[in-house]
């Protein structure tokens, strides 16, 4: 996910989309360490995309 859209997400939307993206990781950590995964960059990619979005969670919150 790119920064310009998550700009366009509405802060509802932002706080759906970290926990399930949360939900996910973990998920997916747990299936990693029973069977590996195909690409397991996948981790690294979910984590920043976690990352960006609590960026802009917190942007918002400062800006109010």
């Amino acid at each position: 996910m790119k920064n310009s859209e998550i700009i366009e997400l509405t802060t509802a939307e932002i706080i759906e989309r970290i926990l399930n993206t949360k939900e996910e990781l973990v998920r997916m950590r747990l299936n990693h360490s029973v069977n590996p995964l195909e690409n397991p960059m996948k981790i690294r990619f979910t984590r920043k995309n976690i990352a960006r979005l609590n960026t802009e969670l917190r942007k918002r919150q400062l800006e109010n």
